[in-house]
């Protein structure tokens, strides 16, 4: 394979990706590597491209930021690394059980596809994190990093933004992403970046049909990406429907 060809994560790319040359992207991916001890066991420079370009936009809008699925905090790191967090005026909340999947919200489909089985192992090889201490000590440098401890839906209501301009979903799991992606709709302002991690990745298809269901109740699309991730962008305003022929 070329060198200049991209080949991580599930995806091979002939495209430029010269965004990984960027100084502002070393760093900001630099940071996410510090924030899982060191070593790059990810290998994900795209996905984490589509983050900061969205947090980017969301930068310009009014309103805090929230990710809920933070793990060891490698993408929010990143993504407060690379907008220098500390001269922003707004809050980073960062919603996550710090425990792996809490089994009463895992739905049926999950369960037969071994969800739970995955986060156990990943649990006990130390791919997901086991507590909140090493997180709030990976986030101490940034004031207004909020940390919640939770399982979503129950921990939502520890959150209270008026506004959201950047909203990020990687949960692994669709119940949760969807009640969190619900509380927080109304709150999103015009405009605001939804990212979600594994709309269109292999394996995650509850997710995605989720995901498809709640964009059709709201009339809106979701972007899927060959990253694995679903984009959407709260709609400035309501559809607008065609009128029925007069004829």
């Amino acid at each position: 394979m070329s060198p200049q060809t991209y080949a991580q994560d599930g995806l091979v790319s002939v495209h430029s990706h010269a965004f990984m040359q960027e100084p502002r992207f070393v760093a900001a991916y630099a940071r996410g590597v510090q924030a899982i001890g060191g070593a790059d066991l990810y290998q994900f420079h795209w996905r984490v491209h589509i983050a900061l370009w969205a947090a980017s936009i969301a930068s310009r809008l009014d309103g805090d930021f929230v990710e809920c699925g933070v793990n060891k905090g490698f993408v929010s790191s990143a993504i407060m690394e690379f907008l220098d967090w500390n001269r922003l005026d707004r809050d980073f909340y960062l919603l996550d059980t710090f425990a792996g999947l809490d089994e009463r919200f895992v739905s049926a489909s999950e369960r037969e596809a071994g969800s739970l089985e995955k986060s156990a192992k990943s649990l006990e090889s130390g791919f997901y994190i086991t507590g909140a201490d090493s997180v709030r000590a990976n986030f101490a440098q940034w004031p207004r990093a909020v940390i919640v401890q939770g399982a979503i839906p129950e921990s939502l209501a520890q959150v209270t933004p008026r506004q959201v301009a950047y909203l990020h979903l990687d949960m692994n799991c669709a119940p949760p992403e969807i009640a969190a992606l619900t509380y927080f709709w109304d709150r999103l302002v015009a405009g605001a970046p939804v990212l979600l991690d594994d709309y269109a990745y292999r394996g995650y298809t509850p997710q995605r049909l989720a995901f498809d269901e709640f964009a059709r109740s709201h009339d809106i699309t979701v972007c899927a990406l060959p990253t694995g991730q679903g984009l959407i962008i709260k709609p400035t305003q309501p559809a607008r429907r065609s009128r029925p022929s007069a004829d």
